[in-house]
Formats: C-alpha cells, sequence, structure tokens
C-alpha cells in the first residue's frame, strides 16, 4: 500500500531571493477534494473502512486457492483501495506541506494517517499470504491470463521480501505502530525545520530564505547566511540527533528482525537494484572525486581570486556572473521551448500543470522548503511543489521537477499498482528535462561568458547531484553502522558528517565552526534513508542517456516516451536495453560522470585561451 503524503526534497541548489517575479501559481487542490469537510471525503473514507474489512473477509486464508479470475479480482480489489487511500492521503499531505504550521492542517494530516493505518490493518494478510505461494503455482496463474500476468512485477517485488518477513502478528503490529514511530518523528523534523527562525542582516528569515543567501553576489552576506545557519542547527542539534538516534536504531530493531544482510537492502529491494550495481556507481563517483569536484573548485578559487574557499563560497556566483532574476514567465517559456524542442508532445503533457493549478510556485511562511513532484493517484495527476525565487537554478528546479511530471503522466496509464518508478529510475525524466533546458540556454548563448557561467552552474549542479549525493550516501552508511554500537552524541554525528566532506569536497576548502551540524537539515535522511544515491544513479544514467540521443535518429522519442510510460513495471536492464545501456556494467557509470569531466576540460581550456570579452 502506498498510503503515505508527498515528502519534502530539499533541491540540492539553495536557490536565490529575487524581485518581482509575476504571478505565481497556487494549487488547485479541487481534483482531489474541495476541502477537508467535502461529502466526497466522507464517501471514500467510509467506503474504504468497509472495502478493507470485506476484502479480508473475502480472501485471507484463501489467496493460494483462487483461480485465475480470481486472483485477478482480488488484485484489481486491491488496487481500487490503494487508489482511494492514496487519493486521501495525497490531499492531507499536500494541504500540509502548503502551511507545515498550520496546526489545523497537522493535525488533519495525523487523523487522516490515523485512520487509514486502522482500515488497512485487515490487509497487511494479502503480502505475507502471496509470498507463502508456490512459485509454480503462481507460474501457472500468469500463464494462464494475460492481464493478471501484468501485474507479475507486483508479486516479484512482495516475493522479494520473502526472506525477510516476519510473523502474520509482528506485521500486522509493525503496520499499527507506524504511526507512532517513523511518521511522528519524520513529522517532528518537518515542523521543527519548518519553524526555525535565522537572523541575517538584522531581519529574520525561514530556512528557506536563509539557505538563498548562500548564492548571493556579496560575500560578506553569504558568510553570515552560512554562520546564522551553524548557529541555529548548533542550538538545535540535540533535537535532530535526537531524531536521528531514534530513526536508526528503530530501522536497525526492524532489520534485525528480519535478518536483512545490511541496512541498505531495504532501500535496494524497493528499488528493484542490485546491491553490487550500487556499489559500483558509489565507487566510480568516489574514485572519481579529484577529477571531478577537486578540481572544479579549484578553478572557482583561482577565478574568485582565493586561495582558500570556504564553504560559503561552494554554490557562489562567479564573478562574471551577472545578477538577474527571471520572471516567472520567462521562466516558463525557457522550460517549455526546451521540452518543445525535443518534442511536442513533451510539451503538450507539460502544459496543463502551468494551466490547472497543478503547480503551488511561491515562497510563504510555513510553506515546506525545497521541491517535489507528487503523483498522487493515477486517476487525479500529480502536483509540482516549488520555492520559486527568480534565480537561473530555479528555472532548472522547475525543469526538474516537471519532468517528473511528465513521467508520472505517462506512467500513469500502468494502473495504481504498477505506475510507481523505483527511485533508481525515477529521477531520469527529471534529470533529462534540466539537461534539455541546460543545452537550450548553452545553445543561446551570446558571449564566451555566458557560456562559461552556464557550463560552470551545470557542472557545480552535476556535482551537487552526484558527488554531494554519494558523500550524503557515505555519511549515511556510516550513521547507520556506528549507531548500531550504541547512541550516539551530537558531536559523534557532526564528526561522520565532516568525515565526507573534505573528502568529497576537495583540498581547497576550509570548514567554518558549525558547518558540522549541517547535515541536521536533510531531510532524505529521515524520510528516506538512503534515497541519496537515486540521484547519482539518474544523473549518471541521463548523461549517457543524452549521449545516445545526440547520436541517435528520428526513433530516439519514442524509446524514450515507452521507456517513461513502463512506470514501474520493468527492472532497469530491460528499460535500458533499446538504448544499447546497460547499469549492471561498471563502465556505464564512468560514461557519464566523463560528461562531467569533459565540461570541466572546456572551462579550463577557456582559462588557457585567456580573458574572456563581455
Amino acid at each position: 500500500m502506498r498510503f503515505s503524503a508527498p515528502s519534502p526534497v530539499f533541491d540540492a541548489n539553495a536557490p536565490a531571493a529575487g524581485g518581482n517575479l509575476g504571478d505565481l501559481p497556487e494549487w488547485d487542490l479541487t481534483d482531489l477534494y474541495s476541502d477537508e469537510d467535502a461529502p466526497e471525503l466522507a464517501r471514500d473514507l467510509e467506503w474504504l473502512q468497509s472495502e478493507c474489512s470485506r476484502f479480508a473477509a473475502d480472501y485471507e486464508g484463501k489467496l493460494a486457492s483462487l483461480d485465475v479470475p480470481g486472483m485477478l479480482e482480488c488484485v484489481k480489489r486491491y488496487e481500487r483501495i490503494d487508489v482511494v487511500g492514496g487519493r486521501i492521503m495525497s490531499f492531507a499531505g499536500l494541504r500540509y506541506y502548503q502551511n507545515t504550521t498550520d496546526s489545523g492542517r497537522a493535525k488533519f494530516l495525523s487523523d487522516m494517517q490515523d485512520k487509514i493505518t486502522g482500515f488497512t490493518t485487515p490487509l497487511v494478510f494479502f503480502s505475507l499470504e502471496i509470498n507463502r505461494i508456490e512459485d509454480e503455482r503462481l507460474d501457472a496463474l500468469f500463464a494462464g491470463n494475460a492481464d493478471l500476468a501484468r501485474y507479475r512485477p507486483i508479486f516479484e517485488r512482495l516475493r522479494a521480501m520473502r526472506p525477510y518477513q516476519l510473523s502474520d502478528e509482528l506485521e500486522k503490529f509493525l503496520h499499527d505502530q507506524s504511526v507512532v514511530g517513523a511518521a511522528a518523528w519524520n513529522k517532528l523534523f518537518d515542523e521543527t525545520i519548518a519553524g526555525l527562525i535565522f537572523t541575517v542582516d538584522g531581519e529574520q528569515h525561514n530556512i528557506e530564505g536563509t539557505l538563498n543567501f548562500l548564492t548571493d553576489t556579496d560575500r560578506a552576506r553569504r558568510e553570515a547566511a552560512a554562520r546564522e545557519l551553524g548557529r541555529v542547527f548548533s542550538g538545535n542539534v540535540r533535537l535532530f540527533s535526537r531524531v536521528h538516534n531514534t530513526l536508526t536504531k528503530e530501522k536497525e530493531i526492524e532489520d534485525r528482525w528480519r535478518q536483512m544482510p545490511a541496512p541498505q537492502t531495504g532501500r535496494h529491494l524497493s528499488n528493484h537494484v542490485e546491491p553490487e550495481v550500487v556499489e559500483a556507481l558509489r565507487n566510480a563517483v568516489v574514485n572519481a572525486y579529484p577529477r571531478l569536484s577537486h578540481r572544479y573548485y579549484a578553478l572557482k578559487a583561482k577565478w574568485m581570486g582565493l586561495d582558500r574557499l570556504e564553504i560559503w563560497d561552494r554554490n557562489a556566483p562567479l564573478p562574471i556572473d551577472e545578477p538577474k532574476t527571471v520572471d516567472w514567465a520567462t521562466a516558463r517559456t525557457m522550460v517549455m521551448e526546451a521540452y518543445s524542442d525535443f518534442s511536442p508532445r513533451m510539451a503538450e503533457i507539460a502544459q496543463p500543470f502551468f494551466d490547472k493549478g497543478w503547480i503551488d510556485a511561491g515562497v510563504k511562511p510555513g510553506k515546506a522548503p525545497g521541491a517535489f513532484a507528487h503523483p498522487t493517484v493515477v486517476d487525479v495527476h500529480p502536483y509540482v511543489m516549488l520555492n520559486y525565487l527568480g534565480k537561473p537554478r530555479d528555472v532548472m528546479t522547475l525543469a526538474h521537477e516537471l519532468g517528473h511530471g511528465v513521467h508520472q503522466v505517462l506512467a500513469a496509464d500502468q494502473g495504481e499498482l504498477l505506475s510507481s518508478t523505483p527511485l533508481t529510475l525515477a529521477e531520469t525524466a527529471s534529470v533529462f528535462g534540466e539537461m534539455l533546458t541546460f543545452r537550450k540556454l548553452l545553445e543561446n548563448a551570446g558571449t564566451r561568458a555566458e557560456r562559461k557561467t552556464l557550463l560552470a552552474g551545470k557542472v557545480e549542479d552535476m556535482i551537487n547531484t552526484v558527488v554531494r549525493q554519494i558523500a550524503f550516501y557515505d555519511f549515511e552508511c556510516k550513521l547507520h553502522d556506528a549507531r548500531r554500537g550504541g547512541e550516539l552524541t551530537p558531536d559523534d554525528i557532526n564528526a561522520l558528517w565532516m568525515s565526507v566532506q573534505a573528502e568529497s569536497l576537495g583540498p581547497v576548502f576550509n570548514f567554518m565552526d558549525g558547518y558540522e551540524t549541517f547535515w541536521a537539515y536533510i531531510p532524505h535522511f529521515v524520510h528516506s534513508p538512503f534515497y541519496v544515491y537515486a540521484y547519482a544513479f539518474g544523473d549518471g544514467l541521463v548523461n549517457a542517456l543524452y549521449a545516445v540521443y545526440e547520436e541517435s535518429g528520428a526513433d530516439f522519442q519514442d524509446k524514450y516516451f515507452e521507456m517513461l510510460k513502463a512506470g514501474g513495471s520493468k527492472h532497469h536492464k530491460e528499460l535500458l536495453a533499446p538504448f544499447g545501456l546497460d547499469a549492471t556494467d561498471p563502465k556505464f557509470w564512468d560514461k557519464g560522470l566523463s560528461m562531467i569531466s569533459g565540461m570541466i576540460d572546456e572551462l579550463e581550456a577557456m582559462d588557457d585561451q585567456g580573458s574572456l570579452p563581455n
């Protein structure tokens, strides 16, 4: 069951403040429900409660004896329950993330989660019984009906958990307990982050506004923001340490009972990716640190006239970068033109997001920071959340999240159970959308200085997506391993964080006092343990995919849309085969990393050619 509220995801690069941005769109959630008192919502809650009970009465203890028509009907009823529950939780979650400090919205989300958890407890038997059916029996059912065989990937994913399945009673207990376990700690984290106040230059800001200053042209303001972030995080580090200690211990206990071989195993299973593939990706990126991040940041220090970079210089604009504000209408045009140049069909799918209230773009008090695209359910449509402040990187975030939206629209035809894409492939369309927009901007660059600025910005984004996220992954691995040895103090977690920072960013950086607490605001560690490698996976995959696109004929677009339409119905090996790509080949990752390295080569060559004309 996918009854969860959308999790906000901080953009890897903090956006910076802008001026007059035009009319920024807000969500219209009425396609889900008109409000929390809507009669349709009451009707769906009543139906869900009764249907879960009926489903259990009709099928518990009987799955192994179902014939083909009976199993098909069972799966379709289960899928319909998933749709109705997902619709309710999408509405509750999206309203909450519009204003996480509104106690009424927080209560409504909690109440819906409590109700649905209770309603669906009778369904826990479903996956347990599916996993007890003999392979030969299931094979015979699939062979007997093409409609049922469509759902085979769902059965395979459930059955991947067979070695780690607990007793029926324990599985039901974990299901019931979840609302006061991870879900409660997640909510505490979200509300704490959203409520933090930072004072920069005498003015108060939320975390989004403060992170924005890290890309300011004024170095003193960047420093002030960085030090204020460190001060506030340090002042709250005991609470954040408690959140991480509790969640990592909870995971360790459940993993131990399930006899999971490693903390990452559950994530790999849910992503349908082999551990050795992730390890190959991780090793390729770590081995490339010297020729990627270390080399680029050394160049950046030279451009800025500095012997050493401070942490507040990491996302600083280049000295030749003229500050600019991109209003909403311009950002929309830039992204839509890039999408349309690739395929008019892609722009056509993206259009309703702008026209029908599917995007919430403005920065507002209490709104969750960062950006995400939430698919809701297949009989509605996705919603995109941004915190748009008018910087060029915000345009890339729009292109990224809109790519997710296009992917989710296309995959919806698979149905609720098969539409959800594993995280390893979920970033494909988003990163590809960014790449299309970047290439469009690069093509239209009028001067060498503009081209250099665009290239440098893209390299920084890719380093944040690949290098920084793998460093995050290494931090998580160390955190979960260390927690198995006992309670971790804030200083212990700080030390783990710093152990990956110098290695990944390189010797050119100084690290201020307070930076050791910057792990505290990263939501992935709380909401989705080990999620972060999916960003690097997606970036490497898209770099390789884009190289194929540049070399391919007109059939690339058709193959690309077929890949997105597949949703979660196929393994990554099967989806990439039409493009001649194979992520299980260790050399695959080097191809993607070579694109980043090649851009740095071009930047070095520009330096060798002398000063740039304006």
